[in-house]
């Protein structure tokens, strides 16, 4: 198989977790026969550096001709004083929307060596933390208008926060597609006691859930999601919700595994054209010194297997081989428990392109 990659380091840590991804791919395709060709393009703060704009439409052109997108992270507080249209964060937010990219996959997994790393309590943590958030990714209160106007004297800020029926028909589909292939359990988070788009939200999944008799379907507000995800994690296998509730329950969802750094997503269409990152950030503090996990990246591209190139036996190939470099006890700082061995970034790289 040949496929084109365009791979987008970013900021910060990013070239290091997406260079030690880039060579456990490298070892997938020696290993399995594929060929699998890297382009390079910018984004976020290092496209600003150099072309002016989060975004260049060569990034866009790259992406858009390639099989499939691999993201480290973008931002750093050396741009944070810049307009909010001109931020890094913009162009991580353009490219999805170039893409076509609406469904968001983060899946909260703890690796059973990392039980003691979980801020939960041991018992919580033994019934098993094994879900997959999908999070709408291009519509909502992130893309609806903003204003900031002066009204009676003060500055009145507006977010709107709008949706339509066939946004939200979609992302319960992809939704209640992956959970016919887990545990068949789908629950739908909104806030529908407040919010119209959340009455909306709610009617049409209730709809569209009709044709998927055997999964086991039901809603729950954010809130309640958001403390039922700490206290029995356990109960969830698939939950689809919108952007902003997403975007703040996966970031939670996240901390539960131990590690943010473990943590893979997957951004789709409706095509096989997907963008694959970690969810961690950019962490300037820490860029250049091998301090960064790829592991999260790593995982991303084990997804990018799966979900675009549809390569199962590729894929497991490199959530075996991370299990197993966790097995010999090596960990990152973020991941650093008593008995284990502490690796850099480069490390742990070889280590997984080892085991495979």
């Amino acid at each position: 198989m040949d496929k084109k990659i365009t791979v987008l380091r970013g900021d910060g840590i990013g070239p290091e977790v997406v260079g030690e991804a880039v060579r456990v791919l490298e070892a997938v395709g020696k290993k399995f026969g594929h060929n699998f060709e890297f382009t390079y393009a910018d984004i976020g703060g290092c496209a600003i550096d150099r072309c002016g704009e989060p975004l260049p439409q060569k990034t866009i052109e790259d992406c858009l001709a390639a099989d499939s997108v691999l993201l480290g992270a973008v931002g750093g507080p050396k741009w944070d004083g810049l307009a909010g249209d001109k931020r890094p964060e913009k162009g991580l937010l353009g490219i999805r929307k170039a893409m076509g990219l609406y469904a968001n996959l983060r899946p909260a997994k703890l690796f059973p060596q990392l039980a003691d790393a979980s801020p939960l309590r041991r018992e919580i943590v033994e019934k098993g933390i094994d879900f997959v958030v999908v999070r709408e990714l291009i519509g909502g209160v992130y893309f609806g208008a903003h204003t900031t106007e002066e009204v009676n004297g003060e500055m009145v800020a507006t977010d709107v926060m709008p949706y339509a029926e066939h946004e939200i028909e979609r992302i319960v589909r992809v939704a209640a597609g992956i959970a016919l292939k887990r545990r068949k359990k789908l629950t739908s988070v909104d806030k529908a006691n407040v919010l119209d788009t959340s009455r909306l939200w709610r009617k049409v999944a209730h709809r569209v859930m009709e044709e998927y008799s055997e999964i086991e379907f039901s809603d729950m507000l954010v809130d309640n999601t958001a403390m039922q995800i700490v206290k029995n994690p356990a109960q969830f296998d698939v939950v689809v919700t919108e952007n902003m509730f997403g975007d703040i329950l996966t970031d939670e969802a996240s901390m539960i595994t131990g590690s943010i750094g473990m943590i893979p997503s997957a951004s789709l269409g409706d095509g096989t054209l997907g963008l694959y990152e970690p969810i961690h950030g950019s962490a300037p503090d820490i860029a250049g010194q091998d301090k960064a996990n790829p592991i999260g990246t790593i995982l991303s591209a084990a997804m990018m297997l799966r979900y675009s190139f549809d390569l199962a036996a590729e894929a497991d190939a490199i959530e075996n081989a991370v299990a197993a470099a966790l097995d010999a006890g090596l960990r990152t700082a973020d991941s650093m428990a008593p008995g284990c061995t502490l690796v850099g970034c480069r490390a742990m790289g070889d280590a997984v392109v080892q085991r495979i």
